[in-house]
């Protein structure tokens, strides 16, 4: 991309836990934080967005069209905000990655080299009545490594 805004996340071992805001998703951070301390690795939160699901910059004035980079730093922030007041006094090393693209596909190539993956059930999105959110649901079926699903 010409903004230099990621497509794909790369990690080298870890627990791998995907966030879209919602309270599902919480239940999956809060989870991975446990995972990640029991293990003694690092936690990675991704946060794929596209342009309908990014945060909006706080600065950005009614009418005004954010570029991809603007609305990547903005989701940036509003996740490593969110994970931090989900770490509280714990100790253990953090990386946010925001990625542009379909957070399934970018949880799946991350899988690639995660030890464990963690997903919530359902998030933002589909209809009441499925049991497991798209996104948890291709994960299981594509990610290479051991998928954890946290339902309420």
């Amino acid at each position: 991309m010409a903004q230099n805004v990621p497509t794909r996340v790369e990690i080298d071992g870890g627990v791998l836990v995907g966030d879209d805001g919602s309270a599902m998703a919480g239940a999956a951070l809060r989870y991975a934080i446990e995972e990640a301390v029991r293990r003694g690795t690092a936690l990675h939160v991704v946060r794929a967005f596209s342009i309908t699901s990014a945060e909006r910059p706080a600065d950005a004035k009614p009418g005004y069209a954010p570029s991809l980079a603007e609305l990547a730093a903005a989701t940036r922030t509003v996740t490593e905000e969110r994970v931090q007041r989900a770490l509280g006094e714990t100790d253990v090393a953090v990386e946010v990655h925001v990625p542009y693209g379909p957070a399934a596909q970018c949880l799946i190539d991350a899988s690639t080299h995660a030890d464990v993956v963690v997903v919530g059930a359902r998030g933002r999105g589909g209809f009441a009545s499925l049991v497991l959110g798209s996104v948890a649901d291709q994960v299981i079926r594509h990610a290479k490594a051991p998928v954890v699903v946290v339902r309420s």
